[in-house]
């Protein structure tokens, strides 16, 4: 009996079962063979300068360059994005109120105007609108990133917009602390619309990472490898001029000038956000 208890607390402790949830609950939303439930988006083709060639994107579920793929890694099909087009996947359906986990590591590969640079991808979540509203690729959203050395790392994306108790460095540069004042990270705000994460956590390059995100409510949570990141508070977005609630929305994955793999992408509903995670 003791064994067993001692194996069980091994498990919860390398984060194959988690002790806040039942595993029953988790959905999955990559199901392991295919992009079923997910649309694809490309933005307009740009030269190995990143200068764009034209203004038309490349579109919805139109994928010439085969940029979003299944590939076999380490003895199972993942999703691979090449990079090589500025854009994402993004799920049919919209949530709210969820813990998201999701692996991934980074190929070899970097293009264009990322090529030599630090690979890049990211999160993007409680995305709404229209496709191509930032940079025209990605969706309004709020964006965990995913970047060599910058996971964690929040962005505010087409007017996505929240509060981050932060520390600051310089006019430029505002670190989240727990203990730090409240700040605005938008497009619009004198602080901008980037947060720089607490510590480093990522695995080095070619390693899985595990990422999760915890949203409820208006509150959100960034976490690699098992350590919080960042907590992020009153989640809205600028919408014609006015502030509105942003609470719920698709997920994007981005395709960002880097290769990198994804799998294990799972999602299950909380009542809460566990309160280890808001220190």
């Amino acid at each position: 009996m003791k064994q067993c208890i001692l194996l069980l607390a091994c498990i919860i402790a390398f984060g194959f079962i988690s002790p806040f949830y039942p595993q029953k609950d988790w959905q999955y939303l990559y199901n392991g063979k295919d992009l079923s439930g997910w649309d694809t988006y490309l933005g307009p083709p740009s030269d190995d300068a990143g200068k764009r060639l034209s203004e038309i994107p490349v579109g919805l579920n139109n994928d010439p360059d085969h940029v979003f793929t299944i590939v076999q890694q380490d003895g199972e099909k993942v999703i691979r994005i090449s990079g090589n087009g500025w854009g994402g996947i993004s799920t049919l359906k919209e949530y709210e109120n969820y813990h998201l986990q999701l692996q991934f590591k980074w190929g070899t590969l970097t293009w264009k105007d990322k090529k030599g640079k630090k690979r890049d991808s990211g999160l993007l979540y409680h995305a709404v609108g229209k496709h191509g509203a930032d940079y025209g690729a990605w969706m309004r959203s709020q964006e965990f990133q995913i970047q060599e050395g910058d996971c964690g790392d929040y962005w505010g994306v087409a007017g996505g917009i929240q509060d981050v108790p932060a520390n600051k460095k310089s006019d430029s540069e505002y670190i989240y602390h727990p203990d730090g004042q409240l700040y605005i990270f938008s497009e619009k705000s004198k602080t901008g619309r980037h947060c720089i994460k607490n510590g480093d956590a990522e695995n080095k390059s070619g390693e899985w990472n595990t990422l999760d995100l915890y949203c409820h409510g208006d509150t959100s949570v960034h976490v690699i490898n098992g350590k919080t990141m960042m907590v992020l508070y009153h989640s809205r977005q600028s919408d014609n001029g006015q502030e509105l609630p942003l609470t719920k929305g698709k997920l994007q994955i981005q395709s960002e000038g880097a290769e990198v793999f994804y799998k294990q992408i799972k999602l299950r509903p909380i009542n809460n956000i566990p309160k280890e995670l808001l220190k």
